[in-house]
Order: structure tokens, then sequence, then C-alpha cells
């Protein structure tokens, strides 16, 4: 019985979305890469697996890149990774990634000022409370 085990990894490579196959059966390990351009949806690409899959040109790994041996990972565990590959990371373009980015730079500058002060305050209240200290044992 002949067993082969088949990976796709889509992505987003500016500006178009990539696919990379990777196969691994009796031949050996083999990639390739196929570019869908727009986003692809599930539908486009049970259509490339079922139709245009033969087209698609494996190239050999050598055998200093050989895969490792494919371990079987429980069910659960793959369905939690799937999900924290796909969930949206942050928002989505420069400008509100750069924005998003002077706010914490913003936040860290503020609290780093209010801690300084609160130290300061602290200082202050001290120094005062030994004043007050020595002017009781003065004996006025």
């Amino acid at each position: 019985m002949e067993k082969t085990v088949l990976n796709l990894t889509v992505y987003f490579e500016e500006p178009f979305w990539y696919g990379f196959f990777e196969r691994d059966d009796s031949e050996g390990y083999a990639i390739c890469k196929h570019v869908f351009g727009a986003e692809p949806r599930d539908v486009e690409i049970y259509e490339l697996l079922q139709k245009h899959f033969k087209r698609l040109s494996f190239g050999k790994v050598p055998d200093r890149l050989e895969a490792e041996a494919v371990k079987k990972i429980n069910p659960k565990r793959m369905q939690r990774a799937v999900r924290s590959q796909t969930k949206d990371k942050g928002i989505g373009t420069k400008a509100q990634q750069a924005i998003k980015k002077l706010q914490e730079e913003q936040k860290s500058l503020h609290r780093k000022a209010n801690r300084i002060r609160l130290e300061e305050e602290k200082e202050q209240q001290f120094l005062m409370r030994r004043e007050k200290r020595k002017e009781k044992h003065k004996g006025h």
C-alpha cells in the first residue's frame, strides 16, 4: 500500500498569494510553489487539486534536505495549531500598524514618566516626615 502525504501552505507575499505544496511519497520528498494572485477561496483550492494537480511541477529535494518522518499529531492539537495560524493577528494596513506602534511607545513613555513622578512624590513625603520628626525632637 503506497502512502502519499500532501501539505499545502497558503501565504501572502507582497503582492500575491502563494501556495506551497509539499509531497512525500514512495518517490521521496518534493516541493512546488504555485501563484494564486488574489486571495484564494476554498473552492479555488479544491478545483486546483481536482483538475490541475497534474500540471504542478514538483521538484525533488536533495538528500541533505530530505524531510523528517511525518509524526502523527493529535487531531485536537492540530486543530488548535491551525486556528492559531489562521487567527487574525492585529490590524491590517501599514499606517494602522504604525499608529498602533506609536501608541504603544507613547504608553510606555507615559508609564515611565508616571513612575518617576510617583517615586519623587514618595521621596518628598519621606523628607517631610523626617523634617517633622526633627521638629518634634527639638523641644520647642
